[in-house]
């Protein structure tokens, strides 16, 4: 079985840092393309992030670019998200997401399994 248990996050200033992971099981995490994904309050589920399943390659949306970094370490299975400069719209709740076929890099939400607890990110002051 599937399991993306997501932890990290908390209220924050404008202008501050988090750091959010995602420990992942119940299959070959080397294998997949993972993201992350956001739902602000009131908001459909807007992709973040992705990473290539050895690491090397990144994307971004324009929302959060040269200001997040998504990273991963297969040998934990787990994936990380560095949120710094965050914003009053970065508030939501953020989910890991497993691309659905292997070696597959796709930033449209389908192509993905997440829905585990997520964890809450409020920025606020």
């Amino acid at each position: 079985e599937v399991q993306l248990v997501e932890s990290g996050g908390g209220l924050v200033q404008p202008g501050g840092s988090l750091r959010l992971s995602c420990a992942a099981s119940g299959f070959t995490f080397s294998r997949f393309v993972m993201s992350w994904v956001r739902q602000a309050p009131g908001k459909g589920p807007e992709w973040v992030s992705l990473i290539h399943n050895l690491g090397g390659t990144t994307r971004y949306a324009n929302s959060v670019k040269d200001r997040f970094t998504i990273s991963r370490d297969n040998a934990k299975n787990t994936l990380y998200l560095q949120m710094n400069s965050l914003k009053p719209e970065d508030t939501g709740v953020y989910y890991c997401a497993k691309a659905k076929r292997e070696f597959f890099p796709s930033s449209i939400l389908s192509d993905y399994d997440y829905g585990g607890q997520g964890t809450q990110v409020t920025v606020s002051s």
